[in-house]
């Protein structure tokens, strides 16, 4: 019924229309008196079509030296080079530990992409760097590096890491040449947050000279980079501050019976030796010392490479009384930072470098997260030689080691995170470790 009276209504208007359509001859009303006419009311504009949305361009590396592309659900993968084995494993271990505590409290992730870590053991040599460089440098995957352990092995490794386009940033190499634009070994992505063998030579020659008013020494170094230039640098700054040098001799990696030259250095009186070299070869050199004629009251002074807990019960009661320059962090940061340690691995930090390798990790994160460009489905984008020139950029970064800058050559460290240690009974005979510390830089 209502749908028929739609009908109905539709037709009489309709007839109405007709009608008026065709009066033309019928005579017309009197127009109505003007009125204001009301305002016209525009009519709705039609609805544009949205405009057509470009797809974002395809990215494209236009990075110097190549780019790293992180797929959707694929890590972000840094490596490690450390020596993990052998006598100089603590070294090693200790620095990849530090790495393991930053990717954790990161919480495992990066730009919304897990952090992978893998890592080569490089034995603190110079064939296990070229070993462990030539495998890692062959791995596009690979974003950034944390190693090496020592500067021998940096020294074979670095050359390929390089060419590969990759940045390498090390916990605890020291040796000045890495660092040294003038130097062969000098390679560009090479970085560290240990502090260089120029200040801690110095620092040591310092405290033997002024500290414990020696003036004559005797140096022994076993030919690696990192022993052979820091008694080197020691040797001259004691000399400019008024010492004699009485010799400067060499062993071999591997040797065990250190009598002969140490008897050699007796000849000369030294009232100090000093030898910054590993495990094992330290520890004979220290515990053989009193066996020798002539060196008994003789002061010895050992640096970084034997700040390793395994040291004090290795080299025995003629160490006792024993110097070590190494690397030293105090501060509620660092503390929190230990218990964690603690907490992870079931024992105190073995070596001195763990901070410095945490400090190390969290300087390549925060690059990648300054440099890398990341797609609307995930997919991370990281140039390399940006990742590079960011590192090197980095300024008044807030480490445990401190307040780290890093300058175009690759030092990102002040040399304020170092002490001189001395060893007691409480090291040697009772396990404590770390010792502790018996003088610091700035201290009279």
């Amino acid at each position: 019924m209502r749908k028929h009276t739609f009908s109905l209504l539709g037709l009489m208007v309709m007839a109405s229309l007709i009608l008026t359509a065709c009066g033309g001859a019928a005579t017309t009303a009197p127009p109505p008196p003007p009125t204001e006419a009301p305002a016209a009311t525009a009519a709705p504009a039609a609805t544009a079509a949205p405009a057509a949305t470009e797809a974002p361009a395809a990215f494209k590396c236009t990075d110097a030296i190549g780019c790293v592309d992180v797929a959707p659900g694929d890590p972000i993968h840094i490596a490690w080079i450390e020596t993990v084995s052998g006598a100089t494993a603590p070294l090693g271990t200790d620095n990849n530990r530090g790495v393991e505590i930053a990717i954790a409290d990161k919480g495992g992730e990066l730009l919304g992409h897990k952090i992978e870590l893998t890592g080569e053991d490089s034995l603190c040599n110079a064939e296990g760097g070229q070993a462990a460089g030539t495998k890692i440098s062959a791995d596009p995957t690979v974003v950034a590096i944390v190693g090496t352990t020592c500067s021998s092995e940096a020294r074979a490794a670095m050359p390929l890491i390089s060419k590969a386009g990759m940045v390498m940033i090390s916990p605890s190499n020291t040796n000045p040449d890495l660092t040294n634009p003038d130097h062969p070994d000098h390679w560009p992505g090479y970085l560290r947050t240990a502090h260089n063998d120029l200040f801690q030579g110095r620092v040591a020659a310092e405290f033997a000279y002024n500290k414990l008013g020696l003036k004559t020494a005797a140096t022994i170094h076993d030919g690696s980079p990192y022993a052979k230039s820091l008694q080197q640098v020691f040797a001259d700054v004691f000399k400019q501050l008024g010492g004699t040098i009485t010799t400067q001799e060499a062993v071999n990696v591997g040797d065990t019976d250190m009598k002969p030259v140490l008897t050699k250095i007796a000849t000369g009186k030294p009232q100090i030796i000093y030898f910054p070299i590993f495990e094992p070869e330290g520890d004979f050199i220290a515990a053989q010392k009193c066996e020798v004629s002539g060196l008994e009251k003789t002061v010895m002074m050992g640096a970084d490479g034997l700040t390793i807990d395994t040291f004090p019960e290795a080299a025995g009661e003629c160490a006792n009384g024993m110097y070590l320059s190494g690397p030293f962090v105090a501060g509620k940061p660092y503390d929190d930072f230990v218990a964690k340690y603690k907490a992870a691995y079931g024992e105190a930090p073995v070596s001195g470098f763990h901070a410095h390798a945490y400090d190390a990790t969290n300087i390549i994160f925060a690059a990648i997260e300054k440099v890398a460009v990341v797609d609307a489905d995930g997919t991370v984008h990281i140039g390399r030689q940006a990742l590079r020139d960011a590192m090197y950029a980095t300024k008044g970064f807030e480490g445990l080691t401190g307040k780290l800058t890093c300058d175009k050559n690759g030092d990102c460290a002040t040399g304020e995170a170092l002490a001189i240690f001395q060893l007691t009974d409480a090291e040697i005979k009772d396990g404590k470790w770390p010792p502790n510390v018996f003088w610091k830089p700035g201290q009279p």
